[in-house]
Order: C-alpha cells, then structure tokens, then sequence
C-alpha cells in the first residue's frame, strides 16, 4: 500500500499521539521520557500549524502510519528563515520509504515558504536510518554533540545535519 500525503487535521491527534509514544517508550530518536498526553499533543499541533508551519500525516486504508512537521529551528529572530524538521512512523511501518515521502514534501513546503536552511537534530548518533534518510535527501552532518541526553540508563549523542533550500 503506498501512503498518501496531507495536512494533518485535529482528528488525527489520536493517532499521531500513538505513534509517537511508542517512540517516547521505546526509542532514542526523541529525548522525551513521559509520553505526552493527545490534549498535550493537540496543544503542540496547534502552535504549530497556528505559526503557519506545515504538519503532515502519512496514510493508508489502514490509517495513519507516519507523520512529519516543520517547526522553528530556534525562536529568536535571527533564526526565522531555518526550520526543523521531525518525522515519525509507526513502527510496523519503517524502512517502506513513508521518511522519505514525508521528508521531500517538507522539503519542498520550506523551500515554497522561503525558507533558507532546514535542520535535523537527531537523537542518538546510533539512529542510522534517521541519519540516511536525512543524507538521501541532500543533509550534510553537520557535527555530534557528544553525551547530551541521558535515557534508558546510557547517554545519548544527537547528530546535526543541515540542508540548504532554495537558491
């Protein structure tokens, strides 16, 4: 089944809030330790979207397997033409090429809505399909700060990776 692409909407927090509890619970590619709750996960989706930056869902008759966002890169000033990136899948779902699709169309809205720069801090310097796939759509690495997040009883690196959008 090949996923089709679309703004999330409000009814699709439920399923965005699994997804990325499993992450939370099980995994090192976000630094959370508390799953958040979908009130909290409807809160984040509304300032997202509310600041104008696109949120997306990845589906299939089967429902939502995936999700991907822009949000700022950092919130001072000088940083409003770079955004961040974050994607993720459910788990049954990964190494199917939903990264991918997710990540071109972010791509490709950033670069639509002007921005410069697009940046992907990723937990664990362990987390080599996140890595890939950030290299297979044109990331560099950028650098590793070493030893900055501490969970499941080890510390964790995050690797930096930048794309430049546009001319």
């Amino acid at each position: 089944m090949t996923p089709s692409l679309r703004p999330a909407t409000a009814g699709d927090i439920p399923a965005i809030q699994a997804i990325y509890a499993h992450h939370v619970l099980h995994g090192t590619g976000t630094f959370e330790t508390e799953p958040p709750t979908v009130g909290s996960m409807q809160h984040r989706f509304q300032e997202i979207i509310g600041k104008g930056y696109p949120y997306l869902v990845a589906e299939t008759e089967e429902g939502v397997i995936g999700f991907g966002y822009l949000g700022p890169f950092r919130t001072r000033p000088a940083y409003r033409y770079t955004v961040e990136d974050s994607i993720y899948l459910h788990p049954d779902k990964r190494g199917q090429r939903v990264g991918s699709k997710l990540l071109v169309a972010l791509i490709e809205e950033a670069t639509q809505k002007g921005f410069t720069q697009m940046v992907a801090l990723i937990g664990d310097s362990n987390n080599r399909a996140s890595v890939a796939l950030h290299a297979r759509c044109g990331f560099e690495s950028t650098g590793t700060m070493r030893q900055v997040g501490f969970k499941f009883d080890r510390w964790l690196d995050v690797v930096i990776m930048q794309r430049s959008l546009g001319q």
